[in-house]
């Protein structure tokens, strides 16, 4: 296949020394990895767009490509960042300062108490300033059963008051780290119109992700995820 020195052309990988191809791709002369450089950029377009809040609609629109191919974008960064925010915690758990319970649901059933087995429970970790989140079991395999009983006033207030009761928490001040991220969540969330339950963590990581790591911290950490993986 033919191939030409591209003048001071480096590997996205490894950083060796790249040449052209024949096909238009490249080729590196140390890690003989083969690939478009024209997909590399649109990579790059994407992580910028993730990691600046874009939503993937925006992304589409700027990168010229339609919703479905930037979503899958988004869907495979996240999908990244899990493996990555369970390795940071797993090397700093024993500095965890404080812990506390967070139960959220989506903005359009907030009014609706029968919506309250939607909602989603999980813990949040402050450790050192960041924070790291574990998504508990869902109550939505509850819901059909107690509601057919008609009696979701009932429940609802029997709930609030069982979380009240056996919250997990400790905490040092109301004023903390872990208020912060749910302050922080609660905002990011609203720009989406309802998230499927097995969707959830995804959204989770994503924001404790981009609450622990400004810009353009986010970008290096996702670009090196991708060459990695």
């Amino acid at each position: 296949m033919q191939f030409s020195s591209i003048e001071n052309g480096l590997c996205h990988f490894c950083e060796g020394a790249l040449y052209r191809l024949g096909d238009g791709r490249v080729k590196c002369s140390r890690c003989k990895r083969r690939y478009s450089l024209e997909k590399i950029e649109k990579e790059r377009l994407f992580v910028n767009a993730f990691c600046q809040e874009a939503s993937a609609s925006e992304a589409a629109r700027i990168a010229g490509v339609t919703y479905v191919t930037a979503k899958k974008h988004y869907d495979r960064l996240r999908r990244l960042l899990l493996p990555y925010l369970e390795a940071c915690y797993a090397d700093c758990r024993d500095g965890v300062l404080e812990y506390d319970e967070y139960i959220y649901l989506d903005h359009a059933k907030r009014r609706d108490k029968r919506h309250i087995f939607d909602a989603h429970n999980f813990l949040t970790f402050d450790y050192g300033g960041r924070v790291y989140n574990i998504l508990m079991p869902s109550l939505n395999r509850y819901k059909q059963s107690f509601l057919a009983d008609g009696l979701e006033e009932l429940y609802y207030d029997e709930f609030s008051k069982f979380l009240k009761i056996h919250r997990i928490a400790m905490l040092r001040s109301i004023d903390n780290t872990i208020v912060a991220f749910w302050k922080y969540f609660d905002d990011f969330m609203k720009k989406y119109k309802g998230v499927r339950p097995e969707n959830f963590v995804y959204y989770l990581k994503e924001a404790e992700f981009k609450f622990n790591h400004p810009m353009p911290e986010r970008e290096e950490i996702l670009l090196r995820l991708l060459r990695e993986s």
